[in-house]
């Protein structure tokens, strides 16, 4: 769901001089610093997923159905999005290499399948996005197990407050509201001036341990990357979450 390229800004010709024969380990630290900061954004949408609030932003409650469900299943957890935890488990991050460099893509991949063979990236978008409306014809069997867990566990039908979903004539229409994990990180992490910053030091770092020399004496050498920040590419609502 992002992709993490890097522009150049700067006086650049002042960095080469000051940089000597080191063009070929300025280009490896800046590949190795892009795959940092890829490993850092999955790190924080795991964490989101952990704490139910990506970015610090808060998913929607379960509705009191979906709830309902799982403890008559067996399941006792409230958390979202993370009941079998194979949909956090699926972000991961893939290097690929350009002739400008490494970019690196972080989020779920089209091919990924839950241990069920269920398709995550499809799940991804929707929950990112969220979907309705869902039309489903209610089977004899579903209405009986509809009626005994909601029985068992609710006094009567009832829907919490992140969902809605009526049942008439046999035929169940559910919206799912979006939970987004992966623009809101996006949003607090990378677009910002710290996004700058914390690139042009992972750089700085990096190029000082490949010279030799401490990277304090580097850092003045690569003021050229302070203004380097993460290129993010989302999609809208109608685009794929994953390459």
């Amino acid at each position: 769901m992002i992709r993490i390229g890097v522009n150049k800004t700067g006086d650049w010709t002042r960095a080469a001089l000051t940089l000597g024969a080191a063009p070929r380990a300025l280009h490896l630290a800046i590949d190795r610093a892009v795959l940092q900061e890829a490993q850092f954004f999955r790190k924080k949408v795991v964490e989101g997923f952990r704490e139910q609030a990506p970015g610090g932003q808060k998913f929607k409650p379960l509705s009191e159905a979906t709830l309902a469900i799982r403890r008559f299943t067996g399941f006792g957890g409230t958390k979202a999005l993370i009941k079998k935890g194979d949909l956090r488990n699926s972000v991961k991050v893939a290097k690929k290499m350009t002739a400008t460099g490494a970019e690196a893509f972080v989020g779920v991949l089209r091919s990924a399948r839950s241990k069920d063979g269920k398709d995550l990236h499809n799940i991804a978008a929707i929950h990112e996005f969220g979907f309705g409306p869902i039309i489903i014809e209610v089977t004899p069997a579903m209405r009986r197990f509809l009626m005994a867990a909601f029985r068992a566990e609710l006094k009567g039908f009832g829907s919490g407050p992140s969902s809605k979903g009526t049942m008439k004539n046999g035929i169940l229409v559910i919206f799912i509201p979006p939970r987004p994990f992966i623009r809101p990180v996006a949003e607090r992490y990378f677009d910002n001036a710290e996004a700058g910053a914390r690139f042009a030091m992972r750089v700085a770092l990096l190029l000082g341990g490949a010279l030799g020399i401490p990277s304090t004496r580097v850092g003045g050498a690569v003021a050229g990357l302070s203004a380097v920040r993460p290129v993010l590419k989302i999609p809208k609502k109608s685009g794929a979450p994953g390459p």
